[in-house]
């Protein structure tokens, strides 16, 4: 996702922010809990964050905290973490879309973010795009088509082309969908397509 886009969003995080938390009482800040995947790779979006939160007047450490957690790569830290969230209370969570189906699983009260997703819809993550509905919003690539362009273009750099392998991580609901947009797309061009799942990094030393 590109920096804007990240900082387009943390606009709608603030904005649509309820005047309540801004105001708890006891002394407790107004709480974000950000998700990334990993900290080195979300250091330029984690960067953009921070610097909107402070052209709209939030300071970390004085006006609001920010706990920052990073799933790794591990699908059961995503679990673990938004159960965190929950026992800390925090006001709103930040993540990647991904992440989205197991925070819906793990809290209906807090209001969740997802930075950027695929296909939102889709994917269950919102009940409609212009009236998600429920704790849970965010950004929308949708992009699904591109799978099948890009097929569609290897075709033509090689005609030659018949039958090919795909590897894809079937545990992700985007990666899921383009498959299948490749194997409808692939029909329709009488190519045989041989889909080959991995749902950890440890299957694809077995392929």
């Amino acid at each position: 996702m590109k920096r804007r886009e990240f900082i387009t969003l943390l606009g709608g995080v603030t904005a649509g922010w309820p005047l309540a938390a801004r105001a708890q009482q006891g002394g407790k800040l107004p709480t974000i809990g950000l998700l990334g995947n990993d900290a080195a790779v979300w250091a330029a979006w984690t960067a953009a964050f921070m610097q909107r939160l402070r052209e709209l007047g939030w300071t970390e450490g004085r006006t609001v905290a920010v706990e920052y957690r990073w799933s790794e790569g591990r699908p059961e830290r995503v679990t673990e973490i938004a159960e965190e969230f929950v026992r800390l209370n925090v006001d709103v969570i930040v993540a990647y879309g991904t992440a989205v189906p197991t925070l819906k699983q793990v809290t209906s009260t807090i209001p969740t973010v997802f930075a950027v997703a695929i296909d939102p819809l889709g994917a269950g993550l919102v009940a409609s795009l212009a009236r998600p509905g429920g704790n849970v919003t965010g950004l929308s690539s949708t992009q699904l088509d591109l799978a099948g362009k890009r097929l569609e273009l290897l075709r033509e750099v090689v005609p030659s082309l018949h039958r090919f392998a795909i590897l894809f991580n079937a545990a992700n609901p985007p990666a899921a969908l383009e498959m299948q947009d490749v194997l409808k797309t692939a029909r329709g061009l009488g190519l045989e397509v041989a889909p080959l799942e991995i749902r950890r990094a440890e299957d694809v030393a077995t392929r």
